[in-house]
């Protein structure tokens, strides 16, 4: 979804453009991403960290303006800026990642398995500030998981996918209730069944 690997087949749209090598540099920074580890760069401070590709781009100034918004929004404490990366909990690092990848305001935000290294709680207490955010800036989130509880949670339309082939898309009744394939079902099943049993317990 960003252009770092070319699909087999079909094309990847981003506001009604294609995208290929030659528009690269002006649908990426629309793009916020955040990875599983957060990225990091350890010996950069925070603060050097959140900018770094807003510096590049020139466009620092609205940047900082904006992250100063931002920080109560992700609950980011302003002293952690001049701090470095081993200086932080796992959850604020990941909180620093998400700020990176807010700061320049992008139209689209992605977000491969953010949560997955954290322990439950705290990975939980992301869960619901991550959502918040995305709700509140209004953003358009595509979230990697293999949680299908966090799925659940955090989607209004899940897509099931299996060695690289969209198997099913809809909510999560939908896959329950209506399964494309086999695939779906065993999907579903091989949750733990105290998160299965409670997204599947009738009202």
């Amino acid at each position: 979804m960003m252009g770092l690997i070319e699909p087999d087949t079909g094309a990847v749209f981003m506001d009604k453009l294609p995208l290929s090598k030659e528009n690269l540099s002006l649908l990426r920074p629309q793009m916020g991403y955040v990875n599983q580890d957060g990225g990091l760069f350890p010996h950069l401070t925070v603060r050097d960290n959140i900018l770094l590709l807003a510096r590049y781009l020139k466009r620092d100034d609205a940047a900082e303006a904006y992250l100063e918004k931002l920080l109560p929004l992700t609950k980011l404490a302003s002293e952690c800026l001049n701090r470095f990366p081993l200086e932080l909990s796992g959850g604020q690092r990941q909180r620093v990642s998400l700020l990176r990848a807010l700061v320049l305001k992008p139209k689209l935000l992605l977000l491969d398995e953010p949560l997955s290294a954290l322990d439950p709680l705290i990975r939980s207490s992301l869960q619901e500030d991550l959502k918040k955010i995305c709700q509140a800036l209004a953003i358009t989130t595509v979230l990697v998981t293999h949680d299908l509880a966090e799925a659940v949670f955090f989607a209004d339309c899940i897509y099931l996918m299996n060695e690289g082939r969209l198997v099913q898309k809809g909510t999560f009744q939908t896959l329950l209730n209506h399964p494309s394939e086999p695939f779906v079902t065993r999907f579903i099943s091989a949750q733990r069944p105290l998160v299965f049993d409670e997204f599947t317990k009738k009202p």
